[in-house]
């Protein structure tokens, strides 16, 4: 039984925008979820990516004033290499990625540096994609006079449309969850496992060394595409003029 939804009926009357436009959102959801599932997430393959990560040399270590906060550079004990500051090692990829977020199994992929912007564009790609199979799975239930006879006609697009509704809210808290962390400028795996992290341990509860503000922040995240030195970031308070 055919469905009357908005879609076919643009497609009945010739007007082909809105099916097209479907299609497309679809399409660009499909390639996003592939390339961030292929993407390199910011992998430390060297010793020597971190101390390009780490753009510190020892002459200008000692240069930076002593505070609370101490530079030490840790090395993981799995992949036996140094670790960039906000580097994790992921178990599941059995690497260290740089600025760690989290592993996903969604992508089967972990989320760090180099993939994290686009990972949020594909969760609001996702997103504007289930609520428009919502609206169309909505557009296409039919009236009739009994419950029986509507359950029959329109079972299929009730069950259709009770899972996109379900997964548009786990995408949905994800989105927030990710756009609220990303504003504060912190991962994840900074804000689930504070305690545990040596360069957050000295901090307050509401401190964080890396926020730079909201709008930098946001600005920081979705519009620089180099590695940021976090290590420089982390001092910025050191270094600035009393």
């Amino acid at each position: 039984m055919k469905t009357n939804n908005d879609l076919r009926k643009q497609e009945e009357k010739d007007e082909l925008m809105q099916p097209v436009l479907f299609v497309l959102l679809v399409l660009a959801s499909v390639l996003l979820y592939f390339a961030v599932s292929l993407m390199d997430p910011g992998f430390v393959l060297t010793d020597g990516d971190a101390k390009f990560t780490l753009g510190v040399s020892e002459e200008e270590q000692e240069m930076i004033p002593h505070t609370s906060k101490t530079l030490r550079q840790r090395r993981c004990g799995y992949c036996l290499l140094q670790q960039p500051m906000r580097a994790k090692h992921c178990q599941n990829c059995k690497h260290c990625v740089r600025r760690y977020d989290h592993h996903c199994p969604w992508i089967e992929n972990c989320v760090g540096e180099r993939n994290h912007r686009w990972f949020v564009l594909y969760l609001g790609v996702q997103l504007l994609t289930l609520l428009w199979a919502l609206n169309l799975a909505w557009s296409g239930f039919r009236y009739a006079p009994t419950w029986d006879s509507w359950l029959r006609q329109n079972g299929f697009l009730l069950a259709a449309a009770f899972l996109v509704g379900v997964f548009s809210l786990v995408v949905v808290l994800l989105l927030g969850s990710h756009l609220y962390l990303v504003s504060l400028n912190t991962t994840t795996w900074e804000f689930m496992s504070r305690h545990r992290i040596s360069y957050l341990k000295h901090c307050g509860a509401d401190e964080n060394p890396f926020d730079r503000g909201t709008l930098r922040n946001l600005w920081g995240f979705f519009c620089v595409c180099r590695i940021i030195i976090w290590e420089q970031v982390y001092f910025r308070e050191s270094s600035d003029p009393v």
